[in-house]
Order: C-alpha cells, then structure tokens, then sequence
C-alpha cells in the first residue's frame, strides 16, 4: 500500500520524519501531528532532550478505532516506529493515548540480552506516565491513581523466579515497572531526595546507552549508579533478578502519601514520602526540564487503559 510522507518535526536537535502508510485516518493531518509532538515532547521533557537523533514514524492505518500498538527498533541514524491507528480514531482518543509516548521511550535505553527485557518494558511502562505529567499532558492525580490501580500486576505469583527467569506478561511490564519504582523511591531516600531514577536513566543515555547500542544489563545499571553517586540499581537488581523480592505496595503508597478515592487519589502532604512522591511526578528543582518545548503546547489531562492486550502490545524489537 502507498505510504504518503505527512511532515518532519523538530524536537531540539532531532528530527522525526511522519509518514502514513494505507487508507486515509479520519482524524487530521495536523491532529495527527499534534499527537507526534505531544509524546515526543513528554519524553523530551523527561529526559531533558530528545534520545536520538532521527526517528521514522510510520503510522499504519487500520480498520477500526484507536492506537492499536507498536514496535520500535534501533536504527543507524536513530530509531524507527511502527505504530497501528484505527481509521476511525478520532482527535480525543489521540490526545488520550499513551502507546506513541511508551514506543518512545525504548529508543532511551540500551537493547540488552532478551531475559532482561523486562527492563525494557519496565522503564517504558514507569516513564510514561511521568514524562507526559512532567510535559504537562497528564494531570498527576490521575497518574497516580493509575499507577496504584495497576502495579500490583508486577507483583511476584506463586512459583516466580525472580525477574530475569519470569516472562509473563504482568512481570515484564509491571514487575519492570515495579523496579523502577522502588528504585526510584531508594535513589531519592539515599540522596535526600537530590537524585531520582530520572538522573540514572539520563546518565545512561548520556554515556552513549540509547537503543541502537547493545550493552550488557549490568553495565547500564553501572552508568546510571555513578549518575546518582549510588549502587541502587545494582544492588536492587542483585535482589530481583532471581528472587520473588515480594514488596508490601499498600504500606509504599501510605509511606508515599497516596490515598485512592473512587476513581482518582488524595495526597497526604505529611506522610513521610511525600517530598519524594513530589519529586518523582514532578521533578526536583535541580533536574528542571531543559528541552526544547513549544510553549503553545496546550495540557491535555488524560488518563491510559489499564492492560494492554499482550498480543497487540507495545513489543519492543
């Protein structure tokens, strides 16, 4: 089918080339792009520049309704994402999803041996979220409230085998993403809430780690301990990588002061996590973004789906 060349836009120093490949989307071309923009700039925000230098966005249009999933492979001059949208999808689902953000922050981090792909996943799944609150296309109570609804999904069943030897689908994408959490959490106890999960994940990128590499696990998490001046990532690696490690989530999310009401969450500004819980959603004042973001971008406070269907899921490659 033809693929028609839609536009390039430039994110700092990077430059996504936009191309739609099949039948015509009933959104339009400048809805489409404003989508583009929108999840490049979240990770752009979070990782305080775009992580590399080219991207080619192919944008296969399919039957039905919404963003149906990608997949997202190093490439010489950067990266390339496939990413399916329903012909039908309208401009408001576009504005709610969180696929093209996810897709894009697999290019951050480097491709490791395939029994560590919960990483890969782990990463996507936690800094998604993060980075469109930060852009500021996400309200934080409803990422919250999200991100307690769903993360007991990573939590260890009966018979795991720590990280590295279980590969279903809650622990790949979940129990990553629980890592990442507890990291995250321990990081800014051991700084005093100087350094975050954020400073690692940059220090990796900046030390050359985006997705076209292939490194070893081990060497990633080097990186982004001596970004943080901190063995957490090691040292929590060490304990999740063939070990259940079960965590206590209703005791983290009182320590974190988040409290679920209905169907959005309270903080409590006076428990004893709640700078870190700040400082985790929004940034520490040290790390403000440094991205080159259009200021015209208006908020667009919207929520995820729950579990995407694992066999039309955001494969990494």
């Amino acid at each position: 089918q033809s693929e028609q060349m839609l536009s390039t836009i430039q994110i700092g120093s990077s430059r996504i080339d936009v191309s739609v490949e099949g039948d015509a989307l009933a959104v339009s071309h400048d809805d489409l792009l404003a989508w583009v923009r929108n999840a490049a700039e979240s990770v752009a925000t979070y990782y305080q520049r775009y992580p590399v230098p080219h991207v080619a966005l192919h944008i296969i249009s399919t039957d039905g309704q919404g963003v149906r999933g990608g997949r997202t492979f190093g490439a010489e001059g950067g990266g390339i994402i496939r990413i399916h949208v329903g012909k039908s999808t309208t401009a408001a689902e576009l504005e709610r999803d969180w696929m093209l953000t996810h897709e894009m922050v697999h290019l951050t981090f480097p491709s490791v041996p395939e029994n560590h792909h919960w990483i890969e996943e782990g990463i996507a799944t936690y800094v998604e979220p993060l980075a469109r609150v930060r852009a500021k296309k996400l309200d934080v109570h409803q990422m919250w409230f999200e991100v307690v609804r769903d993360m007991h999904q990573g939590l260890p069943q009966p018979g795991d085998e720590g990280l590295d030897h279980t590969h279903t689908w809650g622990r790949t994408y979940w129990g990553g993403a629980l890592f990442c959490l507890l990291a995250d959490v321990e990081i800014r106890k051991q700084t005093n809430n100087k350094k975050g999960l954020d400073d690692a994940l940059r220090g990796i990128l900046l030390g050359g780690g985006d997705m076209r590499q292939d490194w070893p696990l081990e060497s990633a998490f080097a990186a982004g301990d001596k970004a943080t001046g901190t063995t957490v990532l090691q040292s929590l690696y060490e304990k999740m990588k063939n070990d259940p490690h079960p965590v206590d989530l209703p005791a983290l999310w009182q320590q974190l002061g988040i409290v679920q009401e209905g169907q959005t969450v309270k903080f409590v500004d006076n428990a004893p996590l709640a700078a870190i819980r700040e400082a985790i959603a929004l940034g520490t004042s040290a790390s403000s973004p440094k991205a080159a973001i259009d200021p015209h971008s208006q908020p667009v406070l919207v929520g995820r789906r729950v579990s995407p269907d694992p066999m039309a899921s955001n494969s990494h490659d």
